[in-house]
């Protein structure tokens, strides 16, 4: 189901598009219709820097199970690693 909410969140890191890695500066996450994976919905994550234009964007469509199972791995990640 669309939910028609979409957030941003502020990044800092960086990421691999057509034209090689680039800094990222923010995400867009939202739950809607997918372009290319094969389900009816899907969590959406853009990845952008939008200060270098459409080309540094990483677009990421995953599955409701696959996007829970990817947020626990990241939060078991970062909370069980050293602060640096």
């Amino acid at each position: 189901m669309c939910t028609y909410r979409t957030d941003r969140v502020l990044l800092e890191g960086s990421g691999k598009g057509a034209n090689g890695w680039f800094e990222l500066k923010a995400a867009t996450v939202y739950f809607d219709h997918p372009v290319s994976a094969p389900m009816e919905h899907a969590l959406n994550i853009d990845f952008v820097n939008p200060e270098l234009g459409p080309s540094a964007r990483v677009a990421v469509e995953l599955g409701r199970e696959s996007a829970l199972a990817l947020a626990r791995a990241i939060t078991l990640m970062v909370e069980g690693s050293p602060v640096s």
